[in-house]
């Protein structure tokens, strides 16, 4: 085990002047968070995944993260045939910026082993054109599994992340061309969501972000899932607040059964836009049921890789406030001192 620190934020202990009238046995100790890294150099060639390693990679992430040494038994302890599970991806950046088909290949060959029917497998996105721009058409076809983009499925009313900031509402929206003293106010979450998916696996790129600092596992199913959203990409604070509150809401956020970071290449600047010369293959996969531990520690991945390179210095702000409301929501822990990391080197 390894435990990272360079990047550690603690969150303020309250103390308390008196001891209470009535001494309880102490609560047990939370578990700690828990990281599993696998890494193989031959993930990649040229920044290009090479799928059958990447495939390798993610069974033995699976299997040790686990801690089941079949496949399908791996799979099922994370999620049930009776599941209807949704593969969440990156899809706007492209099939070498954002999350990459191959890793997304290896998870649905995982699923097939643990025996979740076909029809249960979607693999998703914001938007249908990304998904199929970035080459998950393809992949979808091949492994006879559903494309879905949360925007062609359409918003569900009853289901709301509500804000007092108000958006521009644009085409697509449920709320566009409505009027009314408080339209714009909620962003509704997917019909995808709320009616169809039971359990989400979230596969994210190891992306810069310039507000903060990564398009990550909060960001990514936070701005997937709901509509009027673009009403917080343009302020750094609002997101900060909206993006955990979203990632919060019942039918996202509790039905997350694991987090995994693309981390075959890491792109330290850019954001949307492939800049591969801005970027390095670290050839691992991230494994995490905690999508704050996992953001953070891409977060520092970013700065060290930027560090190092011999670019302009960053203007952005990297901001990790919304980690830190995510850490009192209780979605993960935002400490990495208080992060095991375990490294699983692969060399065949």
């Amino acid at each position: 085990m390894r435990v990272f620190s360079s990047l550690a934020c603690a969150l303020p202990v309250l103390a308390r002047d008196e001891p209470p009238l009535v001494q309880s046995a102490p609560a047990p100790a939370p578990a700690r968070p828990r990281v599993l890294i696998v890494q193989n150099d031959a993930a990649t060639e040229a920044f290009k995944a090479q799928p059958e390693v990447v495939h390798a990679l993610v069974r033995h992430g699976i299997t040790n993260f686990t801690g089941k040494g079949d496949l399908g038994a791996a799979w099922r302890a994370i999620v049930s045939p009776q599941d209807v599970v949704g593969i969440k991806v990156h899809s706007a950046p492209g099939p070498h910026t954002g999350t990459r088909p191959a890793v997304v290949a290896g998870v649905v060959e995982g699923l097939l082993a643990a025996r979740i029917p076909t029809n249960h497998i979607i693999i998703w996105d914001r938007e249908l054109a990304d998904l199929r721009n970035a080459g998950f058409d393809d992949l979808a076809a091949h492994y006879r599994v559903r494309l879905a983009g949360t925007l062609d499925t359409g918003w569900d009313e009853t289901n709301f992340y509500d804000s007092a900031l108000l958006g521009n509402l644009v085409y697509g929206d449920l709320e566009f061309e409505k009027k009314g003293e408080r339209v714009g106010r909620k962003s509704f979450v997917s019909k995808l969501l709320t009616k169809e998916i039971t359990k989400i696996i979230n596969v994210t790129p190891m992306l810069s972000h310039n507000s903060i600092g990564v398009c990550g596992n909060l960001y990514g199913l936070a701005h997937g899932s709901v509509d009027n959203f673009m009403r917080f990409d343009g302020d750094a604070a609002k997101l900060a607040e909206a993006v955990p509150d979203i990632y919060n809401l019942p039918t996202l956020g509790e039905r997350v059964a694991l987090n995994i970071v693309d981390a075959l290449v890491c792109q330290y600047r850019g954001q949307q836009i492939g800049r591969l010369h801005n970027s390095t293959a670290l050839n691992e996969l991230r494994f995490s049921t905690d999508p704050v531990a996992l953001d953070l520690l891409s977060i520092q991945e970013i700065a060290e890789q930027r560090n190092r390179s011999e670019g302009p210095p960053a203007t952005h702000t990297n901001r990790i406030d919304v980690y830190l409301n995510a850490a009192l929501l209780q979605l993960g822990s935002a400490d990495l001192q208080k992060i095991d990391i375990q490294t699983v080197r692969i060399t065949h």
